[in-house]
């Protein structure tokens, strides 16, 4: 019960429900006082105005006109009518005239030394019977600079105790019935925006790495939530492909560990049957070493995409790409020449490129290599230009060739254009040479035509302190 509580959409409706009835009492607080401060004002203007009605119903030539027994002006009249107590004393104390509900109340103001000074003031008493708040003005009444009399005028505070408390009854029910509303609406709106959250963790429990197929497919938004379910799809399409491609190169691994395993098997198997000569032991011992020759370049091959996948081969160093190119050429040369190839490398100097020196000499040789089992006759060309943020090397043949529907899946692991050329190898070569490329952040791709040759790009990324480059230097052996 504790754990359905302690949820994302309980905790935004509880900070949205505190929030909020944290504004309401803030500013229900602020309405009240502002509001009591402008009825006690307002009073207080309508007390000096009345006061100064009275005065002038009450002064004739100079002296006061009403006393007992002398018939109210109308206008005192209409002061009394409208709930307003007036008083009027003399100079001693004694009340000249007095009408209105609160005439009786006793009011502390009359102080003789404040009214010669001309002084007003306001006073709140309470109405010993009703408890009833009433506020009263004190004034001097002035002729001819001479106070001659004292005027007060009353009125009840009720109905501005009556306003502020029906204000507060209005405050103290809207305000509770508000928060539920707000925090009721605040879990309805998380429950929905979340909802897609659930989606998200239900689905990922129920992958695994057999079952990567499924997607959230969530409504194309862009927002938080829809940008979110869109990675989160992309993410499962990156790891299904990775763990299909990894299941397809352990398959593949597998059959092409098998395959020289089991014909050095068959070898063994054939030759312990019967005794036989000597050159029939000989010939199976020179099987058994092609097949060997054959597993450990498979098993070098591996090791190399294992080092290239994990990124383990460090490619931080400056590394001189004009003489590592020339190495790997001149080293090819004898090769070339063992089938009558044409090997030329046109290579400027001072081409310096970060990277591993190691695999990129692997890059290269693996290149020149297939070249050069692939072209029966003719050459190979090997050139190197170097570009604005690239150097661009290309290798040429004149070979047999690459049909166009194959160009896609070249750099493909385990992948072989036609398994009925007399030239085989184990797939790997070119997948080691992209991944190699790509490693060095550059990028590798490939043009062909049957019967025309193939051509291999490789771009990489020119050091920032390459020096300047002199004129290209042309090489070629026959």
């Amino acid at each position: 019960m504790i754990q359905r509580y302690n949820t994302i959409r309980v905790r935004f409706a509880l900070w949205t429900a505190g929030l909020l009835i944290t504004a309401l009492v803030g500013f229900g607080i602020f309405v009240y006082l502002i509001l009591g401060s402008e009825l006690a004002r307002s009073v207080d203007d309508s007390l000096q105005l009345s006061a100064a009605q009275a005065i002038t119903a009450a002064v004739d030539n100079g002296q006061i006109s009403v006393s007992d027994g002398v018939p109210e002006p109308s206008a005192l009249t209409s002061l009394h009518d409208r709930g307003f107590t007036i008083r009027i004393f003399g100079l001693d104390g004694t009340i000249l005239k007095a009408i209105g509900a609160f005439s009786d109340l006793t009011v502390n103001s009359l102080d003789a030394a404040t009214i010669q000074k001309h002084h007003t003031r306001f006073d709140t008493v309470i109405e010993p019977v009703q408890q009833e708040p009433v506020r009263f003005y004190t004034a001097p009444i002035v002729v001819n600079n001479r106070v001659i009399a004292i005027i007060q005028v009353g009125q009840s505070l009720d109905s501005i105790n009556d306003t502020l408390e029906k204000l507060l009854a209005a405050l103290l029910i809207s305000v509770p019935l508000l928060v539920a509303l707000a925090a009721g609406a605040g879990y309805l709106l998380a429950a929905r925006a979340l909802s897609p959250i659930d989606t998200i963790t239900r689905t990922a429990q129920s992958i695994s790495a057999h079952d990567l197929h499924q997607r959230l497919n969530l409504p194309a938004t862009n927002d938080e939530i829809g940008r979110l379910g869109a990675t989160f799809d992309t993410m499962l399409g990156r790891l299904d492909d990775s763990f299909r491609r990894e299941r397809q190169f352990t398959a593949d691994a597998s059959h092409e560990l098998r395959t020289p395993l089991t014909a050095m098997q068959t070898i063994i198997g054939v030759v312990r049957e019967t005794r036989r000569s000597p050159e029939h032991y000989e010939k199976a011992l020179d099987d058994l070493g092609g097949e060997t020759n054959r597993l450990r370049a498979l098993v070098e091959n591996l090791l190399q995409l294992a080092r290239n996948d994990i990124g383990s081969n460090a490619i931080s160093k400056s590394v001189d790409l004009s003489i590592l190119l020339s190495d790997v050429a001149e080293v090819m040369t004898p090769l070339a020449e063992s089938k009558a190839l044409s090997l030329t490398w046109i290579v400027p100097d001072n081409m310096l490129i970060i990277g591993s020196s190691d695999d990129l000499v692997r890059l290269f040789m693996n290149l020149v290599d297939n070249a050069i089992k692939y072209t029966d006759r003719g050459k190979i060309t090997l050139q190197a230009k170097p570009k604005v943020e690239w150097i661009e090397v290309t290798l040429s043949d004149t070979g047999i060739g690459i049909d166009r529907e194959h160009l896609l899946h070249l750099f493909d692991r385990f992948y072989r254009v036609d398994l009925s050329r007399s030239v085989q190898g184990n797939g790997l070569g070119l997948s080691i040479a992209q991944t190699i490329v790509q490693a060095h952040h550059g990028q590798i791709s490939v043009s062909s035509e049957l019967g025309q040759g193939t051509t291999f790009t490789v771009q990489l990324p020119i050091a920032t302190s390459q020096p300047n480059l002199s004129s290209p230097l042309e090489k070629q052996t026959l």
